[in-house]
């Protein structure tokens, strides 16, 4: 039996070997990215936040191989903006489109001056693909039908996906096609007037995760960026028919659990073609739940919506608003060959951070003509006892005019105006003369109003604030200069 046992423990030993060697035989300067962007998805609609009736075992096997960041924060609580943001690392005031939706037939697009992740990437050697919502612009009669307005201008090799939210009467699936002149040249229409086309809209999760499969199977063996916005769970609620009356939460929770299984086939794709070790995988929601529906049984447009809408459990308010619901949402960041897995993160960090970060890792170029407001934590992700370089927070919560109404540093929050597409203030009034103060680590729910108590540091944030303003409208928009 000892040669046998010997045999075995040598085996033992060379495959652990073999093992280790592969991963530090990984070129890990030129890492993969997949950026998962659910739509309206609030922190509690996942099950490593507490959802006790939605299965997202896929979501929380990521979390298990990554950060998840329990203090995740977008700048808008609505679609254009936070998306804006999400790709260009700069707060929504700098975007010159002076709304935080872009509807189909607004004139304005993200602007072709703007950096974005897709463009960094690309310009260090990456293959770029898009498979989702865009909803950063559309070409229309009034911009000329441009096809500045959708993502191949900025910096995508290849789009599946929606123009905007699919709950649009005219919105429209559509594919890039070398060949396609519709709505654009570059592009084809594969469905139109969703979402009266229900089988359309029923297999947008499916088409946008095959197409991702295919990408990264198609570019495997040079680095890639896959940017995947699922147009789920936003209203209406659409799912396919291998999900339908699975989930113990109903149809939101049938929708949940399809985008869990969409998120582990790709991750399952990554493993298979042998770089999931070196893919960075990002997952969060462009906002919160949108809780303006959670009351409304006779809706003209979705129906019964009180128990379609998700969860900011335990945070006030959500979509639409600049309580914490709306902007703080799901954060996870997986890297198997650098990140330390299955570690809760609390430093604050936001969406603003990504665009700073993916690009120093890659070794991209930052842009120097231009503000960028986030910042690079890397070493926050690669060494977790540099969390301390990040503890003083500043961070602008935009409304509906792409301007600030609240600002966060460190651990507390001034509301200098309240917004919510609710209408509820919660008995609050803010303004600049009597703005509101909460201490948002142990107020959760900002119920308790401390400014009367803290004058000077009222003061400061205020200082900060108004510098912040002027900035913003000193430097403008690129859309300013035309």
């Amino acid at each position: 039996m000892k040669p046998l046992f010997y045999c075995l423990v040598a085996l033992s030993f060379f495959s652990c070997n073999t093992s280790t060697s592969k991963i530090d035989q990984v070129d890990t300067s030129k890492p993969n990215v997949v950026l998962f962007y659910l739509d309206d998805s609030g922190y509690g609609d996942v099950a490593h936040n507490g959802n006790p009736t939605i299965k997202t075992p896929n979501i929380t096997k990521l979390k298990e191989s990554g950060v998840s960041f329990t203090q995740f924060y977008v700048t808008a609580a609505a679609c254009s903006a936070s998306r804006y943001s999400l790709l260009t690392g700069r707060y929504p005031g700098r975007s010159g489109l002076g709304w935080w939706v872009i509807a189909p037939g607004t004139k304005q697009y993200i602007h072709t001056n703007e950096l974005t992740l897709a463009e960094g990437l690309k310009s260090v050697g990456y293959k770029t693909g898009m498979f989702g919502k865009w909803h950063l612009g559309t070409p229309n009669e009034k911009n000329n039908f441009t096809p500045d307005a959708l993502p191949l201008a900025h910096g995508f090799d290849e789009w599946i996906g929606t123009n905007v939210s699919h709950d649009y009467n005219n919105s429209m699936l559509l594919q890039s096609d070398n060949e396609g002149h519709s709505p654009a040249k570059g592009y084809k229409v594969l469905a139109k007037n969703l979402p009266s086309d229900t089988l359309a809209s029923e297999s947008l999760t499916g088409v946008c995760t095959k197409a991702a499969v295919n990408f990264i199977k198609k570019n495997k063996s040079n680095p890639f960026f896959a940017y995947i916005p699922y147009n789920m769970p936003h209203l209406g609620l659409f799912v396919s028919d291998k999900f339908k009356g699975k989930s113990r939460n109903g149809e939101l929770g049938d929708v949940m659990e399809e985008l869990d299984a969409a998120i582990g086939e790709i991750c399952s794709t990554l493993e298979e073609v042998g770089v999931q070790e070196n893919t960075i995988v990002i997952f969060s929601s462009d906002n919160g739940p949108w809780i303006k529906w959670s009351t409304r049984s006779d809706s003209e447009k979705y129906g019964d919506t009180r128990l379609k809408v998700g969860y900011a459990t335990p945070f006030r308010d959500g979509k639409g608003s600049t309580w914490e619901g709306g902007h703080r949402v799901p954060g996870i960041i997986s890297w198997p060959a650098k990140i330390k897995g299955d570690r809760n993160e609390q430093t604050p960090i936001s969406t603003l951070d990504i665009l700073p970060t993916i690009l120093s890792i890659t070794g991209a170029e930052l842009p120097k003509d231009r503000t960028i407001d986030g910042r690079d934590i890397s070493d926050l992700l690669l060494n977790e006892s540099s969390a301390s370089q990040f503890d003083d927070f500043e961070f602008f919560y935009s409304y509906d005019d792409n301007y600030p109404s609240a600002i966060r540093k460190d651990a507390w929050k001034l509301h200098k105006r309240i917004g919510s597409q609710t209408g509820d203030d919660y008995g609050y009034v803010a303004s600049k003369e009597t703005p509101l103060l909460f201490q948002v680590e142990k107020d959760l729910g900002e119920r308790i109003d401390v400014a009367n108590d803290n004058p000077e540091l009222v003061s400061e944030l205020l200082n900060d604030f108004e510098a912040f303003e002027k900035q913003l409208k000193a430097e403008g928009s690129f859309w300013d200069k035309e």
